[in-house]
């Protein structure tokens, strides 16, 4: 029986059951046997006919981990080696690499997988099975592919142990090292799901983790997700209408206006399978990372490494990603504005997009909003124009921003993101007054269902409401963290702070994630500028609009009264008591405040600390920071120096987001340098910043950007929500009809 779960990629999940022996077998044993295989029911129902398949380097344990999990499923055990190829052959393995060669030998070895068929079996791969094509197509037909991903410093010790100094399809001149790194692209190729495995583990300690993985993978109708604002009787009632990381993905915000969170929350890694990841590169993290985040019946692995190549593998102009660089003492910097749009938001929008196109149903064209202070908006442009064209036919995006509330250049950089399939409105008001039309459109059922009967369009949403923008920043808090381990900066386990400037809270959100999987960040430390309202209630508890006027700033993208990932924190702190969210929330919306109790105050303060930085001492803090150091921070990073320089013990290191580049704020930095200001355009600007031959260098993309013609280009709206929902429908008409 296949299930398949409405808005989805198919999610297909076999209910299969045990022979009536077994079950025989389970209910005539004593009752502490009977209870021990109860536990493994489940696992033995769902692999039913299926093999596990087992794979990984030479060393990695397939052989002896596969005859505890055959043990434990009480089902066949296959070793290729020993059973099948030796069998086939005549002669040992050794024996027939010496008579026919590497190439030869690899073919010989794919012919026997052609020939080999099992079933309901635990079968151990050879090492360099995956290295033949057709043979591993014949396997993942009837079975499970589990890829036992051991560090390649494991794999060369436990190979010198075993006096193993050579492997097939080891050239003369080629190191031992280099061929185990060569093999990784074909184990990468095959899996359905990856095991990580860390140096001292016991064989029977992964052979429950890979049980535990085909659980997983048999069963995604447990990773479902919840409204911040559903109540639990609620849920109970719901249980039909379960809500997907697909269906998540496509609807942004949740029916009763709430944030989709994870229901059984995020997982959690161990201190082994961090430490696994310190020699890894950023996009082998944020593959592992995301997978464990991202059901495989949403996005398979195989998919969603490719989507992580295409956002990561030529976009970013540094090779690392998200260097850490060391600024001084015990301070360092997370850079994130390598991206094509020069800020964080990239990390996220050069992803969200592929996955975007890939959850969706075909059957409907799609417009994605997005609100942005700043920086959102050209990210956004940019990413979804990246698009195949196929998928920019059904997909377009508009986005919404303060006319007046941006910097120039930021401004310049949105007009110039413009594509056939994603367009900029400049709004005559303030972030807030775009966020909250957003959220007012994606809950004014008439009108979304007007679109769709009349145009066959869906709206979605791109801003951090959305849960698939989360998760990319989650990999770069935790691959920061692992950075400084492997620069010998700290060993693993020792703790970290962290100092965001912070406006809608989705960024310092996604440390303290990271901190909940495993990553020991001791304090999360929130970076205001004069648009305060958080540092105020980090520090009191109380979330009070009343009075506040939003305050333009040499940091505009933290100039933000509401913040919205709040909500999903807040969520977090009280044990997912939505009635209670959804209370203050609705008390914000009429009243203009909130309080929490004193002991989520106390919650919430245990993770957090909060300041908040001038006009004038963020652009202080850029001029010092350029006199020793030759470095020019943005005034983004500024405003989390000036907090961090305040309120860090330096008992430990504090990394500080560096969330944008320098050159998007340039009047502000000539300003802060000191350097006279001539009225100039934006691209005049980044030229006289270039001469000065700053550290880092005036980002390329910008530059590329500004040159372009027509930068003048837009629409722009009053603050009316009656013009706005006309210009949606309109650009629908032009692009879809």
């Amino acid at each position: 029986m296949f299930h398949v779960v409405q808005h989805q990629p198919l999610r297909l999940i076999a209910q299969n059951s045990l022979s009536s022996m077994c079950l025989k077998l389970m209910l005539s044993r004593p009752a502490p046997f009977a209870q021990i295989w109860k536990s493994w029911f489940s696992s033995h129902s769902l692999v039913g006919n299926k093999n596990i398949i087992l794979m990984g380097p030479p060393g990695a344990g397939k052989t002896t981990i596969g005859r505890v999990v055959g043990q434990k499923l009480d089902c066949p055990v296959i070793d290729i080696d020993d059973d099948v190829l030796e069998t086939t052959w005549n002669m040992s393995v050794s024996e027939k690499l010496q008579d026919v060669g590497n190439e030869q030998f690899l073919e010989e070895e794919g012919k026997a997988l052609l020939k080999f068929s099992a079933s309901g079996s635990v079968i151990s791969l050879t090492g360099s099975n995956p290295m033949h094509a057709a043979g591993m197509q014949h396997m993942k037909k009837n079975g499970i592919v589990v890829y036992l991903d051991v560090p390649t410093a494991v794999i060369m010790s436990r190979l010198k142990s075993m006096k193993v100094d050579r492997i097939v399809g080891q050239s003369p001149g080629v190191s031992l090292k280099d061929i185990l790194q060569f093999r990784k692209q074909f184990y990468k190729r095959w899996y359905d799901i990856r095991v990580l495995c860390g140096g001292d583990i016991a064989p029977e300690i992964v052979a429950e983790k890979v049980l535990d993985a085909v659980k997983r993978y048999q069963n995604s109708e447990l990773e479902t997700f919840i409204s911040t604002r559903s109540s639990r009787s609620g849920r109970s009632m719901e249980k039909d209408s379960h809500k997907y990381f697909s269906d998540v993905v496509t609807e942004g915000l949740a029916p009763d206006g709430g944030l989709f969170v994870p229901e059984r929350g995020l997982p959690k890694f161990t201190t082994e399978e961090w430490q696994s990841l310190i020699e890894a590169t950023y996009i082998e993290r944020a593959q592992v990372i995301l997978e464990r985040c991202i059901h495989p019946a949403d996005i398979p692995a195989s998919k969603l490494a490719e989507i992580i190549g295409t956002a990561y593998g030529e976009n970013f102009t540094c090779s690392r990603i998200a260097p850490v660089r060391h600024l001084a003492g015990n301070q360092f910097l997370l850079e994130l504005f390598h991206g094509p749009t020069a800020s964080f938001k990239d990390f996220a929008l050069q992803m969200v997009p592929h996955i975007f196109a890939y959850c969706i149903p075909r059957s409907c064209n799609y417009l994605v909003l997005v609100a942005t202070s700043g920086d959102t908006g050209s990210a956004v442009l940019d990413g979804f124009s990246r698009l195949h064209d196929t998928d920019k036919q059904r997909i377009a995006v508009m986005n919404f921003f303060p006319e007046d509330g941006v910097s120039p250049i930021q401004k310049s950089q949105m007009i110039g993101c413009q594509k056939e399939n994603a367009w900029s409105v400049g709004v005559k008001s303030d972030f807030d007054f775009c966020q909250t039309a957003i959220k007012q459109i994606f809950t004014n059922s008439d009108y979304t269902g007007f679109l769709t009967v009349e145009y066959g369009t869906a709206l979605a949403a791109a801003n951090s409401i959305n849960w698939a923008r989360l998760l990319p920043q989650i990999v770069y808090h935790a691959s920061a963290y692992l950075d400084l381990v492997h620069q010998d900066i700290i060993p693993f386990g020792s703790p970290v702070d962290v100092c965001i400037p912070t406006g809608n809270f989705g960024n310092i959100l996604a440390a303290l994630y990271a901190k909940m999987m495993g990553i020991p960040i001791r304090k999360c430390i929130c970076a205001s500028n004069e648009n305060n309202v958080l540092t105020d209630f980090i520090r009191t508890g109380v979330y009070d609009l009343r009075g506040r006027k939003l305050i333009p700033t040499f940091s505009p993208a933290v100039d933000i009264l509401k913040s919205s990932n709040l909500e999903r924190y807040l969520h977090l702190i009280a044990n997912e008591d939505g009635q209670l969210v959804a209370q203050l929330y609705n008390q914000l919306e009429n009243q203009g405040h909130f309080q929490l109790q004193k002991d989520l105050l106390e919650k919430l303060q245990q993770d957090l600390v909060a300041g908040w930085c001038s006009e004038e001492d963020c652009l202080a803090a850029i001029h010092s920071v350029y006199s020793t150091t030759g470095y020019i921070l943005d005034t983004h990073t500024a405003v989390a120096k000036v907090v961090a320089d305040r309120l860090q013990d330096r008992t430990c290191p504090i990394i500080i987001s560096s969330t944008a580049h320098y050159s998007k704020f340039a009047p502000a930095i000539l300003r802060a340098l000191r350097i006279a200001e001539i009225k100039q355009n934006p691209l005049s600007q980044l030229h006289l910043l270039s001469s000065y031959s700053p550290l880092p260098p005036v980002h390329w993309g910008l530059l590329e950007t500004l040159k372009k013609k027509g930068n003048d280009d837009h629409h722009v709206c009053a603050a009316d929500m009656s013009m706005l929902m006309s210009r949606i429908e309109t650009l629908i008409q032009n692009h879809f009809m």
